[in-house]
């Protein structure tokens, strides 16, 4: 009796993918704490990092603050819901950039492709010009919404919400939504309601306080779904019939994505504005530390979202003291010459 031969040893198992991600993730979080503690210190009014924790301290656990009550209240009052603020929308961002690039499957994709942070806009001006300034953000996520629902609707219409009609029917909304605004701003706006108005549309976490904070925090929250839907990305980005044949439902779960990505930008664009680039350039920059899986790429992705827009607050905040530049700027300065670099090096590709 033949006796059969046993398996043939098997190498050993390459290093888990997970593994890969730790470092870049280990490295961003220390990162992003240290940039959270300098944004808490700098400024006009300069802080020391040990009375900065102890203040922060002293109002979260209790005790004595190092501070006096004018520097405990720039501290904990002004920077850290400003901190939070920046970290929420820029994690946010970047996450529903993945998302976004994955869906249509194009490497200029953004969270503002479907039109929502044109639609925002309508419903900020709208109140800015009223003096209802304290309702803004509700006024800018209804905005969102509505554009939302107006872009979807369209893709409907125009044959199903495919990654090309759902890309069209948002520059439709956006075009729409942006006219409207620049009607409002011709016809209404002067004087200080122009300049809040130029402010908000440029991108600004000024307004960050304990009241717009936690709309920025539960937009993040809002986003967590979106940190579990690697698996469905990863067989959405090989193509409709490519997900399908590996059990996705292609249809359903590209407008839960959708839906939940518009959601998320309309309740950060709210707090914000209409910060540009971090949605578009840090998904790229994330790819090179951790390849394109999504399962890696996303929680990756989110930390260097926080921290890019972190740092880039504090500049627009301290580094042109007594002026505040609009965040959105720093954004842009720094952001068109990171993505050219990216494309010139190969790192996009149409």
């Amino acid at each position: 009796m033949t006796r059969l031969a046993p398996p043939p040893a098997t190498a050993a198992p390459p290093r888990p993918a997970r593994r890969r991600a730790r470092w870049p993730l280990a490295a961003l979080a220390a990162l992003l704490l240290a940039a959270a503690l300098i944004a808490a210190c700098v400024g006009a009014a300069g802080v020391a990092p040990a009375d900065a924790l102890g203040a922060i301290a002293a109002r979260t656990v209790g005790g004595t603050s190092p501070l006096d009550p004018i520097g405990d209240a720039i501290v904990v009052d002004l920077r850290l819901p400003r901190i939070l603020a920046a970290c929420a929308v820029g994690a946010g961002l970047a996450v529903v950039g993945v998302v976004m690039q994955a869906l249509v499957r194009n490497p200029l994709a953004d969270p503002y492709l479907l039109g929502v942070s044109s639609g925002a806009s309508v419903g900020a001006v709208l109140v800015l010009v009223s003096g209802l300034a304290l309702v803004l953000p509700l006024a800018a996520f209804a905005g969102g919404l509505l554009a939302l629902l107006a872009t979807l609707g369209l893709a409907a219409a125009a044959g199903g919400a495919t990654p090309t009609r759902t890309v069209l029917s948002g520059v439709v909304v956006a075009a729409a939504a942006s006219a409207v605004v620049s009607l409002v701003l011709f016809w209404r706006a002067d004087g200080d309601a122009y300049r809040e108005i130029l402010a908000w549309l440029l991108g600004s976490l000024a307004g960050a306080s304990w009241q717009t904070a936690p709309i920025a925090l539960a937009g993040l929250a809002l986003a967590l779904p979106l940190l579990a839907s690697g698996r469905a990305l990863d067989a959405l980005a090989l193509g409709d019939s490519a997900a399908g044949a590996l059990g996705v439902d292609v249809r359903r779960t590209r407008w839960m994505l959708l839906v939940a990505c518009a959601l998320v930008t309309g309740a950060l664009v709210s707090v914000s504005g209409a910060i540009g680039f971090v949605g578009l350039v840090v998904p790229h920059a994330a790819r090179l530390l951790v390849g394109a899986g999504h399962a890696r790429l996303l929680p990756v992705a989110a930390l260097a979202g926080a921290l890019v827009l972190l740092v880039a607050d504090t500049v627009a905040r301290a580094a042109f003291d007594p002026r505040e530049l609009p965040v959105g700027i720093v954004t842009a300065l720094l952001g068109a010459p990171a993505f050219a670099a990216l494309m010139l090096t190969g790192r996009v590709r149409a």
